[in-house]
This record gives C-alpha cells, sequence and structure tokens, in this order.
C-alpha cells in the first residue's frame, strides 16, 4: 500500500492499494481510507463506498416497475462496487436469475480481495451468473432474454472510461437493448447529469421513457443523478 497524496489533495490520507486498465481505455485506481473505498479515473472520483444511494435505487426502482413479474432475468454492467447487484438480489425473487458482466478483471479481484467485506458474498449468490466480458456483446446476442437491462458504466451515456462504450448509447446500441428485452421489459441507465439528447433518442427507439432524478446519498443537500427507465412495448 502506498500513500502518494498531499494535504489538500482529495484522496490526502487513502493509501492506493490497486491498479486497473480498462481495455481499449484508462487506468483506474482503488483508494483505501480505514474501511471506505473510492475508484479513481485519472485524479477524478468514479464512485466511492460514501456514495450509493443512486446506484441502489437503479435496481430498486426497476423492480418497482416490473411489478413482481415471475422468474425475473436480469442483466446488469458492469459490477462496479456491487451497489446494484446487492440491492437486485434484495429485491428480487429466489426464482429469478441476475447476470452481471464485468470487463476489467480487477474490479472482480478487488470485489472478492480487499473489498470482500462490501462484498458480503453476493457474486456467490446462486441466482448470480457472473460474465468477465463486455456486457454490449451479451445485448448484441440476445433476443427478447431479459426482463431488465441496467447499464452503470460510465458516468452517463457517454464512452468516459472506454469510447467503444458510447455505441451502447447511441441508435444501433439502443435497438440491440430493445431486441434483447422480453415485451415489458425495461432498459435503465445511470447518469451523472441529464442528457436530453440521450433521452430523445431513447423515444426514437421506440421506448416509453420516464426520467428520475436520485439523490448521490441520502442526504438532500448532496449531488444528484439521473436514471432513465426505458419500457420496451
Amino acid at each position: 500500500m502506498v500513500n502518494t497524496s498531499k494535504p489538500g489533495d482529495p484522496m490526502y490520507g487513502h493509501d492506493w492499494i490497486g491498479t486497473a486498465h480498462v481495455p481499449g481505455g484508462v487506468e483506474m485506481r482503488l483508494m483505501q481510507r480505514e474501511d471506505e473505498f473510492t475508484i479513481l479515473l485519472a485524479r477524478n472520483e468514479l464512485m466511492s463506498t460514501r456514495a450509493c444511494a443512486s446506484e441502489e435505487a437503479l435496481a430498486t426502482m426497476t423492480s418497482e416497475r416490473l411489478n413482481g413479474t415471475t422468474e425475473q432475468e436480469w442483466l446488469i454492467g458492469g459490477y462496479g462496487m456491487g451497489f446494484t447487484l446487492r440491492a437486485a438480489l434484495r429485491v428480487l425473487a429466489p426464482d429469478a436469475g441476475v447476470t452481471v458482466a464485468e470487463i476489467v478483471p480487477e474490479i472482480i479481484d478487488w470485489a472478492r480481495g480487499p473489498m470482500q467485506d462490501l462484498t458480503a458474498g453476493c457474486l456467490d449468490d446462486s441466482r448470480v451468473v457472473l460474465v468477465k466480458d463486455d456486457v454490449a456483446l451479451l445485448i448484441d446476442a440476445a433476443r427478447d432474454c431479459y426482463d431488465a437491462i441496467l447499464l452503470d458504466v460510465d458516468n452517463g451515456p457517454d464512452g468516459l472510461t472506454r469510447r467503444d462504450n458510447d455505441d451502447l448509447y447511441e441508435n444501433d446500441g439502443l435497438k440491440a437493448a430493445m431486441r434483447a428485452l422480453r415485451p415489458g421489459g425495461i432498459l435503465a441507465v445511470w447518469s451523472a447529469e441529464p442528457d436530453p439528447a440521450f433521452a430523445a433518442r431513447l423515444r426514437d427507439t421506440g421506448f416509453d421513457v420516464d426520467e428520475v432524478i436520485v439523490g448521490e446519498t441520502n442526504d438532500k443537500r448532496d449531488a444528484e443523478h439521473v436514471i432513465w427507465f426505458a419500457r420496451k412495448g
């Protein structure tokens, strides 16, 4: 463990405990201070254990919209710190299935290593299938397979961590998601900020779109994020 930060740096007092390289993208660092973890993209905070409310809402609000459909099949891309997956497992029935696509191997190594207490065994739940690959490949290969596709692979509808992720949010990627969903299924997309052009593309693809503002934490003074819930007719 190496502490490279200086007084005044947001990461001052954190130890740098891991490095990951996104395929075709950028470097990420795992930082730790006591029981708090942060993943940095360059020097920017990508995710942290301090703020998880909107990531959890991605799952819980999707479940509410699916109204208790039986034998649900979900696809989550990617794992991150697992907040969305753990929230999904809390609300899904025993007969559900959840495929998690994570393209960065180190993310899973961190989940099973330094963050194993946080992970709480969610990757070993019998309902979970972990695929260490690009979520776009799973979407492209699917036809009427999923009740829900949950995307939190960037800070929003652009390829922040890797440019190839742009394809998920463009017209062809949205059409692929439409094909992959079952009738009445939901494509849920997390974003750090609004994107009217993306919302318009969802509607142009034929989705019925609900845009929801969700707090970063449960403190109303903190930042707000956006989740689009796009339903297939």
